[in-house]
């Protein structure tokens, strides 16, 4: 079990940079940083690669419709080159109030778009010229479209790794099995290991039914809210806030990717009270509408024998990698946090 941490895309980076290196000589595996409508992720992660040794480095995620492909490619292979081969590139869709809202962009066809992405940005790491004729992308744009003069290029960089590992953020069962098709890794969000095969072993296995053996075997990363100590109880009240800002603010009713996850874990009743609260701007009602067992489960938040029970509970489920968010107010705290995770993870 690797342990990892998201950097903080609030308050100074430079200080974030410093923790996370600190944190590296306590034993992290991976650092991520996130990229939604902040600042963008690839100048923090090309700093983080300057200032660390032996982190690997992974986007969490860029999403698929803000970047061309080939600018893609490109992203991943610099930061690849520059951190020295400890980059992975984290891919997702967003939703559509971000992608429609932020870049004015039309959210449509995420999986034919993810699936052509990840052909394109192979094919460029490999240094080959760049043609690719697809349901969503024509690279060189068809002569009609433009100029007409453009022509199939290949980069001019030689990257450090001709295979980039690729993760992807999926949720919904299609998404879910594009990913164990086509990822080396794949990030679940809110993941329950009791309830994860119900939920998505299907498609994990109709997806690792199409893989090629070439890719290894899918890497589960998830994050997870983290305090370990024989008194901290309280802190679990911590996790609900953002448990009903995905549950019921991140789209609209019947666009909420996160609240048909909690249905599918059996939550229906619970998950249609946290969006009517959080939408009608009751947010401290909504959060406390989030199921005590939710939380729970999805957290490693309690004493050293309880958390490493639980740290079993997500290997055994098939996560590989745990994305830690502590829950500790206190550099020193978290520095002590991943000491411990690491020594339980082992």
């Amino acid at each position: 079990m690797r342990i990892g941490i998201q950097a903080s895309y609030s308050g100074g980076f430079q200080e974030t940079a410093a923790e996370i290196r600190d944190l590296e000589s306590a034993g992290l595996d991976l650092a991520m940083v996130a990229e939604v409508y902040t600042f963008d992720a690839v100048s923090q992660l090309g700093y983080l690669a300057a200032v660390t040794e032996r982190v690997e480095l992974l986007s969490g995620i860029l999403p698929i419709y803000s970047r061309t492909p080939a600018l893609t490619a490109m992203t991943a292979a610099g930061l690849d080159f520059v951190s020295g081969g400890r980059f992975t590139l984290g891919l997702g869709a967003s939703g559509p109030q971000v992608i429609e809202g932020w870049h004015g962009l039309p959210y449509d066809a995420p999986l034919q778009r993810t699936r052509e992405i990840v052909e394109i940005c192979r094919q460029v790491w490999r240094r080959e010229r760049l043609q690719h004729e697809g349901k969503k992308y024509s690279i060189p744009l068809p002569a009609e479209q433009g100029t007409g003069l453009g022509k199939p290029l290949k980069l001019i960089n030689t990257p450090v790794r001709e295979r980039i590992p690729v993760m992807l953020a999926a949720l919904g069962p299609k998404n879910v099995e594009l990913a164990a098709e086509i990822a080396e890794a794949w990030e679940p969000i809110f993941f329950v290991p009791e309830k994860a095969a119900s939920v998505w072993g299907d498609s994990l296995a109709a997806g690792k039914a199409k893989r090629d053996a070439a890719l290894g075997d899918l890497q589960v990363i998830t994050g997870v809210p983290v305090a370990i100590g024989d008194d901290v109880e309280g802190l679990l009240d911590l996790v609900r806030p953002a448990l009903a800002l995905y549950i019921g603010g991140m789209g609209a009713r019947g666009k909420n990717f996160y609240n048909d996850l909690a249905v599918r874990y059996g939550y229906e009743a619970e998950a249609k009270t946290i969006q009517d609260l959080y939408l009608d701007g009751k947010k401290d009602e909504a959060a406390a509408a989030v199921p005590d067992e939710l939380v729970r489960a999805s957290s490693l938040i309690g004493p050293e024998g309880y958390v490493a029970e639980r740290i079993a509970a997500f290997a055994e489920a098939g996560v590989t990698t745990l994305m830690l968010q502590p829950l500790d107010g206190s550099r020193e705290a978290r520095l002590r946090t991943v000491e411990t995770m690491k020594r339980l993870a082992a």
